[in-house]
């Protein structure tokens, strides 16, 4: 079996940083995925599903919701290594790109207060299962130690 794309990449050596982690021609689309790089792997802890679950409901819907982004978000997922989140958007982006949705996506997320989005037995699978007081300390941990010192080296995946 072919190794995929993603397992090829040497673990040891990536850092909570914004990756393009492929493009991939859908017809005459560019589908963009970005590999958010939240904590070390292996050597930081890893999220809790709880945390992970809301930040999925809130990035989805403001995403979705977002002026510019709404129409090219084609989807927002954990990886299920919890180290991290997958963005996919319809075009072709560099991660720089993106920086600056990235930023206001977290400090929505850091700021955000209430009851999450879809956080109901209708509405979702495991409704119960999310951590907003969690997802609101890892987007403020991850927008100002990542987001807002970026560099370029922290833009691509290490060689």
């Amino acid at each position: 079996m072919e190794k995929i794309a993603s397992f090829m990449i040497d673990h040891t050596r990536m850092f909570p940083w914004v990756y393009v982690s492929r493009k991939d021609e859908v017809g005459n689309s560019i589908i963009t995925t970005f590999d958010l790089r939240m904590t070390k792997p292996n050597c930081e802890p890893v999220m809790n599903t709880a945390e992970m679950h809301a930040i999925e409901h809130l990035a989805a819907t403001f995403l979705r919701n977002h002026s510019e982004y709404g129409s090219k978000t084609i989807y927002f997922w954990p990886m299920w290594c919890r180290t991290g989140f997958y963005l996919l958007l319809s075009w072709e982006y560099e991660s720089k790109n993106i920086v600056p949705l990235l930023i206001e996506l977290y400090t929505f997320m850091w700021d955000f207060e209430g009851h999450i989005p879809w956080q109901s037995a209708m509405d979702c699978g495991n409704y119960l299962d999310m951590n907003l007081p969690m997802a609101r300390y890892i987007s403020k941990k991850y927008l100002n130690e990542v987001l807002l010192n970026l560099k370029d080296y922290n833009l691509v995946y290490p060689q």
